[in-house]
C-alpha cells in the first residue's frame, strides 16, 4: 500500500513538474502558461534569456564579497535584496513575481532543504516552544497587526486581517546562515528554523481562510476555523508521512546515488502538489517529508556517500533558489507605492514588532515554566529581533484576489514591512549578537585550522628539501644528455655511475629506443638488487 501511494505521488509529481517546467519558462511574465505555449518560440526564447539574466546578476552579487572585503560583513541574501533595490531604483524589472511562482516552484525546495538538515533529536528537545511560537505566535501576530491597523489607521478589519496573515510567517534564512558563519549556539538556529518551518504552514492555512472574509465566502467563527485547521494539517501530515516513509523503504532496496537524489527532488514537489490537490497544506506535507527522509530515510536507505551527495545537491538547490528569490524581492519594490503608504507601513511595523515581542517573551516564559525549556532572555531577544519576513509573506500578499479594491495597498504595505525586516533587522543582528555576548568561536576556529594546515604544508616542504639535500648532485651535463637522447643523437654517450643511500643510479644500455640505435637510458636500480646480481 505504501508503494502504491508512492507511485501515485510520483505520477502526480510528473504532472506537476511538467507544469513547473512550463511555469519556469514563463518566469518573466509570472503567468501559468497554457494554450499555444505562451505565444510561440520567440517568447520562450525571450523568457529564457531573461531568466539567465536574473541568474547572472545573482551570481555576480555572490562574487562581490570575494572582490571587496567590506561586503563580507553583509549576508549574501541581503546583498541580493540591495542589488534588486538598485535595479528597481532605475526601473529595471527582471521578473514579474506571481504567487504560484513562489509557492509552487520556489517554496518546496527551500522547505525540504531546511527540513532535511533539521535533526529530529534537536527538534524534539525544543518541540514545545517551537509549536507555541508556530501556532499561538501566528495567532497573536495576526490579531495584533489587524487590530493595530484597524484602530490607528482605520483599515477595515477584514482587510487588516489579510495583512496580518501575510506577515505572520517568519523567514530567517539570512539570519540562520549568519548563525552558522559566526558559530552561534545551534539551539538558537534550531528554534528559528523549526518555528519558520511550522509557522509557514499555519500562515498559509490562516490566509486561505481569511481571504474569503472580504469576499463573503467564509464566516469568522471558531468552529469552522478549527475544523478547517484540523483537516488541512492532518492531510499535510498524512501525505508527507506516506511519501517520506514510502521513499525511505524504497531506497533501501537499491544503491543508486543519482536515482535516490532524484527521488528526493520528486518527493518534495509530489508532497506539495498532492497535498494541495487533496485540500491539505502543501507546506506541512513538504516539511514532514523532509524530516522523515532526512532523519529516517537517509539512515536506513542511503550509504554515507549517497547522503553526502544528496545533502550537497540540496545545498546547491537552496542557494540557487534563494539567489533568485531575494533578488526578485528587491527588484519588485515600487517606491511610489511605498511613499503613498508610508504611515500605514510604519504602524504595521510597530504592531508587528510589538506582537512579536509578546509572542516570544510571553510564550518563552510559559514554556520555561511548564516544560523547563530554559530559553534565556538574550536568546529570546535574538528570536524576537531575528524574526524576519520574506518570500512567503510576498507570495501571500500577491495572492490577494484582484477584485479587492485594497489589493495594491496590501501588497505595498507587505513589501515595505518585508524590506524593513531584511535591511534593518537583518543588518543589525550581528551587532546585537555581539552586544548580548552570543557570538561563538567559529571564526577563531577557522583561523586556527588554516594556521595548522599551513604549518603542516610547510613541514612537508622542509622535509622534502632535507631529503633532496642528502642526495648527490646531478651531473652538469645531464640536461644536455637528456636533450640529445630525446633527439636520437646519443649513440656514443657514456656516463659514470653514482651511488646514494638505498639506491644506485646508472646509465644502462638500452636496445630499444626512439632513435633506432643502442642508446644509453637513465635507470634507477635499488642497491639490494645490484648486490644480488653481484654488483
Amino acid at each position: 500500500m505504501v508503494l502504491a501511494a508512492v507511485a501515485m505521488a510520483i505520477a502526480q509529481a510528473q504532472i506537476g513538474i511538467a507544469a513547473i517546467a512550463q511555469a519556469a519558462i514563463a518566469i518573466v511574465t509570472g503567468e501559468v502558461p497554457g494554450g499555444e505555449l505562451l505565444g510561440g518560440e520567440a517568447l520562450i526564447e525571450d523568457n529564457i534569456k531573461n531568466f539567465l539574466l536574473v541568474l547572472s546578476v545573482s551570481l555576480s552579487v555572490a562574487t562581490l564579497p570575494q572582490v571587496f572585503s567590506w561586503f563580507r560583513k553583509i549576508p549574501y541574501t541581503l546583498l541580493l535584496v540591495i542589488a534588486g533595490l538598485c535595479l528597481a531604483l532605475v526601473d529595471v524589472r527582471l521578473v514579474n513575481l506571481s504567487p504560484g511562482l513562489i509557492l509552487s516552484i520556489f517554496l518546496p525546495p527551500l522547505l525540504f532543504e531546511a527540513a532535511w538538515n533539521l535533526k529530529w533529536k534537536s527538534l524534539k528537545q525544543d518541540l514545545i516552544p517551537i509549536c507555541l511560537y508556530a501556532v499561538l505566535g501566528v495567532v497573536i501576530s495576526i490579531v495584533g497587526i489587524a487590530y493595530g491597523l484597524n484602530w490607528f489607521v482605520g483599515i477595515p478589519l477584514t482587510t487588516a486581517l489579510l495583512v496580518g496573515a501575510s506577515l505572520s510567517a517568519t523567514d530567517p534564512v539570512s539570519v540562520t546562515a549568519l548563525f552558522r558563519e559566526l558559530g552561534v549556539d545551534k539551539r538558537l538556529s534550531t528554534l528559528m528554523e523549526g518555528e519558520s518551518l511550522f509557522n509557514d504552514g499555519m500562515a498559509v492555512v490562516a490566509f486561505s481562510f481569511l481571504v474569503g472574509l472580504p469576499l463573503g465566502n467564509s464566516e469568522l467563527a471558531m468552529q469552522p476555523l478549527v475544523l478547517e485547521l484540523i483537516k488541512v494539517i492532518g492531510l499535510g501530515l498524512g501525505v508527507g508521512g506516506i511519501i517520506g516513509f514510502g521513499i525511505s523503504y524504497l531506497t533501501q532496496r537499491f544503491d543508486l546515488p543519482l536515482v535516490e537524489q532524484s527521488l528526493t527532488l520528486v518527493s518534495a514537489y509530489a508532497a506539495y502538489l498532492l497535498s494541495e490537490d487533496l485540500g491539505g497544506s502543501g507546506v506541512i506535507a513538504v516539511v514532514t517529508t523532509g524530516l522523515v527522509l532526512g532523519n529516517f530515510g537517509s539512515t536506513i536507505g542511503m550509504n554515507p556517500r549517497t547522503r553526502v551527495i544528496v545533502s550537497e545537491f540540496w545545498e546547491f538547490l537552496a542557494f540557487f533558489v534563494n539567489s533568485i528569490v531575494f533578488l526578485l524581492i528587491g527588484d519588485q519594490i515600487r517606491f511610489a507605492a511605498l511613499g503613498e503608504n508610508l504611515p500605514t507601513i510604519g504602524v504595521t511595523i510597530l504592531a508587528m514588532m510589538g506582537t512579536r515581542a509578546i509572542a516570544v517573551y510571553g510564550l518563552s516564559w510559559f514554556s520555561n515554566a511548564t516544560a523547563q525549556s530554559e530559553i534565556k532572555i538574550p536568546g529570546q531577544t535574538i528570536l524576537w529581533w531575528g524574526g524576519l519576513r520574506g518570500s512567503v509573506s510576498i507570495a501571500l500578499a500577491l495572492s490577494v484576489p484582484v477584485v479587492l479594491g485594497a489589493r495594491e495597498d496590501i501588497i505595498a504595505v507587505v513589501f515595505g514591512v518585508v524590506l524593513f525586516t531584511l535591511l534593518v533587522q537583518g543588518l543589525t543582528i550581528q551587532p546585537l549578537l555581539a552586544w548580548l555576548d552570543l557570538l561563538g568561536d567559529q571564526p577563531q576556529r577557522e583561523a586556527y585550522t588554516k594556521l595548522i594546515a599551513r604549518q603542516a604544508a610547510m613541514k612537508r616542504v622542509l622535509d622534502y628539501l632535507e631529503e633532496v639535500g642528502d642526495r648527490p648532485a646531478w651531473s652538469r651535463n645531464f640536461s644536455a644528455i637528456r636533450v640529445r637522447w630525446s633527439r636520437g643523437s646519443c649513440g656514443k654517450l657514456r656516463t659514470r655511475s653514482t651511488s646514494s643511500t638505498g639506491s644506485f643510479r646508472i646509465w644502462r644500455r638500452s636496445r630499444r629506443s626512439s632513435c633506432g640505435r643502442n642508446c644509453w637510458r637513465w635507470r634507477r636500480i635499488p642497491t639490494q638488487s645490484l648486490s644480488r646480481r653481484g654488483g
